[in-house]
């Protein structure tokens, strides 16, 4: 299977496993800054030189043999499972992607259909009944994940564990998963712990939001959105993630950790 979602610098100062929906644009250009001193021109996801990546061929071997051996330091970052299900229904279902379309194409139509969503018109902006919508589309995320229909699930809201759990399987080791809600701490470690060739100031550097503005604001706090079904989904299709990752799933409206991720215990229970 080898190690989908796996970035690493050029210099091979580090190794990323990308968990979409994760702050992943900012990560990859910090990485691609550390090298060369300057950011990508455009959306990291759409780069093919200046940063090695598991979905460009002639990268892999360079990935295969740093990850088998844990020559160098390896990371991934994670974020709350609420506020990330709830980015992506915004973003990937409401918004309209950077190529002017819808994503995946006749996506957004079937859940139109099948689900009885509504996506706030054809550009996304105009008004609609957002938390009924969200409830509506949870149940279409759980069906693809526990059932795979009407579709596979989708990378940008299957469980984060299974994104982590591919590069431990395959042989990886992480020496480190922070989470985006305390951004600049977690990635301050990984910089402390590698040789970089450009200095990185995390102080200065832009946030690379490359969802940003593609669909409506959410337009109620974050608990709003979620009722006891609700839960009862997330609970279903997340639960490993709450466990371990540390959130809170008892209460939507924090979004902060409220405990260490322990990282022999990722290991262990995702190892399997």
């Amino acid at each position: 299977m080898g190690f989908p979602g796996t970035w690493m610098t050029e210099s091979e100062s580090m190794v990323y496993r990308v968990v979409p929906k994760c702050a992943c644009s900012t990560i990859g250009q910090i990485m691609f800054y550390s090298d060369h001193g300057r950011f990508f021109d455009g959306d990291i996801h759409d780069a093919t030189d200046g940063l090695h990546k598991w979905a460009r061929e002639e990268s892999q071997v360079a990935i295969k043999a740093n990850v088998k051996t844990r020559s160098s330091y390896a990371f991934t970052c994670v974020r709350n499972p609420y506020t990330r299900i709830l980015s992506s229904f915004f973003d990937k279902i409401c918004g309209i992607q950077r190529n002017g379309k819808r994503y995946r194409g006749n996506l957004v139509p079937l859940l139109i259909q099948k689900y009885g969503i509504e996506v706030g018109g054809e550009d996304g902006k105009q008004e609609f009944d957002q938390v009924k919508s969200f409830r509506r589309f949870l149940l279409f995320a759980r069906d693809t994940i526990r059932w795979r229909r009407p579709m596979e699930p989708d990378i940008h809201w299957s469980a984060m564990s299974g994104h982590v759990s591919t590069f431990i399987v395959n042989g990886g080791r992480y020496n480190k998963i922070f989470w985006t809600e305390t951004f600049n701490d977690g990635m301050q470690d990984v910089l402390n712990a590698v040789p970089v060739r450009q200095e990185v100031d995390l102080g200065t550097i832009p946030r690379f939001n490359e969802s940003e503005g593609h669909g409506p604001k959410r337009a109620h706090p974050v608990e709003d959105y979620f009722d006891d079904l609700s839960m009862h989904l997330i609970k279903e299709i997340y639960w490993r993630d709450f466990q371990l990752f540390k959130y809170d799933f008892d209460n939507p409206g924090n979004k902060m950790p409220i405990g260490e991720i322990d990282l022999d215990e990722v290991h262990a229970k995702l190892g399997d």
